[in-house]
């Protein structure tokens, strides 16, 4: 044998004798899975530890985002920096009711985000998902049905009584909903009689350019102003199809955005009736 031959097989007699070599073979099938799961733990361990790291931050800035927010229904204008001071100057009172009007729990305390007894970190959006939006479509329109469905929902509202710069009363109500390309949602702040809207803004996720987006445009909201909820209609309010007459207790629509604007319409009058059970409820505790 030639010498050239006896040390390929001396190097082959190495290799088939050394774990070490043989676990290594890149080429091999269970390296590349192996390599593959290995690389999943550590980019996963890497973004778990990375989201627990920012999740404080991310809380913050959330209600940051809640508080300027609830301050722009009543036309205040805050920003990241200045939205805690602000609210607690403008937000007197936060306030959690149930289904049937009934008030749970109320405080004026500072506003503490990890706090979940706290009416401010009700997650109206959240609640929606998860218990009114199939609710909603299963209803169809009959208020009787939603009702029943959502009777054994443990849901919970939150209100925000508000100050002007004037000293008046206002109430701040979070409304959400569908549009045509999924939810939509914003505040809608009544004046101290209740029925008197004082201001209003909305936004959205997926929304046409365009169209349905449009209703978080101030030439949109700034029509809800001055309006009046009818207490004694079968509807409190109407968002109407673009261009069609209006009166005290409706709006013009978004012009080719009719599925948003009735999704806007919908979730202020389901919205509502619950807080104008509440206020009911209060007007009679006063007299």
């Amino acid at each position: 044998m030639s010498a050239s031959a006896r040390s390929v097989l001396w190097r082959l007699k190495v290799q088939l004798h050394n774990p070490i070599t043989m676990a290594i073979d890149k080429n091999s099938t269970s390296y590349t899975f192996g390599f593959s799961i290995a690389m999943v733990v550590v980019v996963g361990a890497a973004l778990a530890f990375t989201a627990l790291s920012l999740k404080d931050r991310q809380d913050a800035n959330a209600a940051d985002k809640k508080m300027m927010d609830i301050l722009g229904a009543i036309g205040v204008k805050a920003n990241r920096t200045n939205a805690n001071t602000l609210f607690a100057d403008y937000v007197i009172e936060r306030v959690a009711i149930d289904m049937d009007g009934r008030q749970v729990s109320a405080t004026s305390e500072a506003v503490n985000p990890k706090d979940k007894a706290d009416p401010f970190s009700i997650d109206v959006k959240k609640d929606y998902r998860a218990s009114i939006k199939s609710a909603v479509k299963a209803a169809d329109g009959d208020e009787e049905v939603l009702a029943a469905a959502l009777a054994d929902k443990d849901l919970q509202f939150p209100l925000f009584r508000c100050v002007t710069d004037a000293g008046d009363n206002v109430y701040v109500i979070p409304v959400v909903g569908s549009g045509l390309w999924g939810p939509i949602w914003g505040y809608v702040a009544l004046e101290d009689d209740m029925t008197t809207i004082f201001g209003a803004n909305f936004d959205h996720k997926t929304e046409t350019p365009g169209l349905g987006a449009e209703i978080k445009e101030s030439f949109f909201t700034e029509k809800f102003k001055g309006k009046k909820l009818n207490t004694e209609g079968a509807a409190l309010f109407s968002v109407l199809k673009g261009g069609a007459p209006t009166d005290e207790s409706s709006v013009d629509g978004i012009t080719g955005g009719t599925i948003t604007s009735k999704g806007v319409d919908e979730m202020i009058n389901r919205t509502l009736k619950v807080y104008l059970r509440y206020f009911e409820t209060q007007t009679r505790a006063q007299r």
